[in-house]
């Protein structure tokens, strides 16, 4: 891939001194035009790489990461600017947590590409070496050397030859064309993360289960019944044959022994 192939082309279009070029209309001075092309020369070639560790430590930048082989790695002076996607955020070097686990994911994409390089330069002969070279008068009246390729026909006033019909003062136009075949190589990485599991429960202890248990509320106490007071009974009433009469003497003979004894006590 690293092979340069270039092809000279040297195409020339004579006339006598004075006229115009039919092609190439060019002044006495001389003309160089330059183009570049890059085309896809092939297939494209992608290779994906998935590497997966868990994190160790952190300290500062420095990062150490057991990866898929038990190893640990050491990755020191990670940029502040690298990020890891963990539960859609976008994490830094100093968010990262013993035990988290990321995922690295490199894709190489592998592109062959030629570059096209066409130099297009016009003047007028300076001296002519047949059939290998000739040398152009420029338009800053410097000279420069020109390789004729082998076999390599010219048209000159309408009839076909070769370098031997070149002659000093002819007004030239020379084309130049190389190609340059490489291999673009572009690196993509994607790195992702999750966060660590929770911290397993100690042996032997039973797992809590959180159990809905409906609880029945307390009937409400009875309000106390307030219990009617009795009702007195009626007073005992004399039968209608009966009369108050003999209560009433009976007081009269009460007062009156009593005013007696009250005598005799006097006059003792």
């Amino acid at each position: 891939m690293n092979m340069k192939r270039s092809r000279t082309i040297l195409n020339i279009l004579a006339v006598a001194a004075g006229t115009l070029l039919l092609a190439y209309p060019v002044t006495m001075s001389a003309q160089v035009e330059t183009t570049t092309k890059v085309a896809t020369n092939g297939p494209i070639v992608k290779h994906i790489s998935v590497q997966t560790g868990t994190v160790v430590f952190v300290s500062g930048n420095d990062l150490w990461v057991q990866d898929s082989a038990g190893q640990i790695r050491h990755f020191p002076n990670v940029p502040e600017s690298a990020r890891v996607a963990v539960n859609g955020q976008q994490l830094g070097i100093h968010d990262l947590k013993p035990g988290m686990t990321i995922q690295r994911t490199i894709i190489t994409t592998t592109t062959p590409k030629v570059t096209t390089t066409v130099q297009t330069v016009t003047g007028k002969v300076f001296y002519v070496n047949p059939p290998t070279s000739v040398i152009l008068t420029m338009d800053d009246n410097t000279n420069q050397r020109f390789t004729i390729p082998k076999g390599q026909k010219f048209n000159i006033n309408g009839q076909t030859m070769d370098a031997f019909g070149l002659r000093k003062g002819m007004q030239v136009s020379a084309t130049k064309v190389v190609e340059v075949p490489e291999t673009v190589v572009t690196q993509k990485r994607i790195l992702a993360g999750t966060m660590p599991p929770p911290p397993p429960l100690p042996p032997n202890q039973p797992i809590l289960i959180a159990v809905l248990v409906p609880v029945r509320m307390p009937a409400p106490a009875p309000a106390p019944v307030v219990e009617a007071a009795p009702t007195p009974a009626p007073a005992p009433r004399l039968p209608k044959t009966g009369s108050s009469l003999p209560l009433v003497g009976l007081l009269g003979l009460l007062f009156m022994g009593a005013s007696l004894g009250l005598r005799s006590v006097r006059r003792s």
